[in-house]
């Protein structure tokens, strides 16, 4: 208390002087050797050879076992697993004696009910004056904690890899059904045409998804063959749905009416009046009709298109151009578009061929541009008079280098009069 009555600060900021000395008695009176046996961890000392010596009452407890029964009857590594004993004495110890010491090794002691319990040991050995070896004092933490979080997380990566293995299983019967599915929409195989070689080809960018180019060769009478290739709008069930729609259109519309403008007229009525509203579908297409020249040899082929690239004509003589299609608006999109009917002959060693524009509109080259049209109708001109299925093939290989530059899928559809045909 101060002159003037009041209460002066207490300088060791208790507040009360009776706690202070209290608290100060008791570490007074706190020995070394009660903060050893009720420490938080384990410790015992050991002889060289192993024997107990010294152990506190945190690693009796433990142990369940009582201090007579371990001081001087049992060693270190009877305290241990089978397993534990083991990688003492053939590891453990080896690399105590020639370090000295040895720090966090991941153990597990038997409890007197026959149970284990983790623990992290780590060891020093204590020498003499002489720097003889006297004693080895070891000290252990509990690791129970930490081996249920590493039994945790184990857990947790089995179930992740399981997981992992039933999504890429699930994957893949995905992309069994989706292949099936995808095969479904195109011809199992073509047809075999008098005086006609064809081939084909349909590279699919991904497969995890559904593709909707499609194309299609088929007899009409005797005398004449129909053929389509083209591309819907979309990608995945939806556009599967319109490809199959497309298809069966231009097969029934074919053989009602097989001229190119009437049978596009047709497909654009039904998906104008089946897709209006809020989801407008449509696609492009070249439909076309040949008409084989037994005296000739030659083929003649009248088509049309619906807003889909030109076909390419490649000639015996190595000319390559486009066959001009004008007109010819995506289909489906207007109730009444513009056809345009286009015709060629295909003389011996002439080939037709028709793709879709995940072709020409593959990325090229380190500023990943667009194929193109000019692109394509050179690499074309290289193979004029080669037969369709050697065009294909090369094709094929394009298409393969091109590597993730080509992210939609390709169709292709080559049709041509073999160079040996005689009249």
């Amino acid at each position: 208390m101060s002159r003037t009555g009041q209460e002066e600060p207490d300088p060791n900021g208790t507040g009360d002087d009776d706690t202070t000395d209290a608290t100060f008695a008791a570490l007074l009176e706190d020995s070394a050797e009660e903060l050893y046996d009720s420490a938080p961890c384990g410790y015992v000392s050991t002889l060289m050879d192993g024997t107990v010596a010294k152990v506190n009452a945190t690693l009796l407890h433990w142990l369940g076992l009582a201090r007579e029964t371990v001081v001087g009857q049992l060693r270190f590594t009877d305290l241990l697993t089978v397993g534990g004993k083991l990688y003492h004495e053939t590891h453990f110890a080896p690399l105590l004696r020639m370090q000295g010491e040895i720090n966090g090794i991941a153990l597990e002691i038997k409890r007197a009910d026959g149970t284990r319990m983790p623990v992290l040991v780590s060891s020093t050995v204590k020498y003499g004056s002489e720097g003889e070896p006297l004693l080895i004092r070891t000290t252990l933490f509990d690791a129970r904690d930490r081996r249920a979080y590493e039994e945790e997380l184990l857990r947790r990566q089995q179930e992740a890899e399981a997981a992992r293995k039933r999504a890429e299983a699930d994957r893949a019967r995905l992309q069994e059904a989706l292949a099936a599915l995808q095969q479904s929409l195109l011809p199992t195989v073509l047809p075999e045409i008098p005086g006609l070689e064809v081939a084909s080809y349909y590279h699919t960018a991904s497969p995890d998804r559904l593709g909707g180019d499609f194309y299609d060769l088929f007899a009409l009478d005797g005398k004449r063959w129909a053929f389509f290739l083209g591309d819907v709008s979309g990608k995945g069930p939806r556009a599967a749905a319109l490809t199959s729609l497309t298809r069966y259109t231009l097969r029934a519309a074919a053989l009602h009416d097989p001229e190119p403008v009437a049978t596009l007229a047709t497909l654009n009525t039904v998906l104008h009046e089946r897709y209006t509203g809020g989801d407008p579908r449509y696609c492009t297409a070249i439909f076309g009709v040949l008409e084989p020249d037994r005296d000739s040899g030659e083929v003649t082929v009248r088509l049309a298109s619906g807003g889909h690239p030109p076909a390419l004509l490649l000639r015996a003589d190595g000319s390559c151009d486009f066959l001009p299609t004008p007109g010819g608006l995506l289909v489906g999109v207007l109730p009444e578009p513009h056809f345009v009917t286009a015709t060629a002959t295909l003389a011996p060693g002439d080939s037709l061929l028709l793709y879709t524009d995940g072709l020409t509109e593959a990325r090229t080259g380190p500023d990943r541009a667009l194929y193109g049209d000019e692109a394509l109708r050179t690499f074309a001109a290289g193979h004029t008079g080669s037969p369709p299925r050697a065009v294909i093939q090369a094709l094929t290989v394009l298409l393969d280098g091109f590597g993730d530059g080509l992210d939609d899928d390709t169709a292709l559809l080559a049709l041509g009069v073999p160079a040996d045909t005689a009249p």
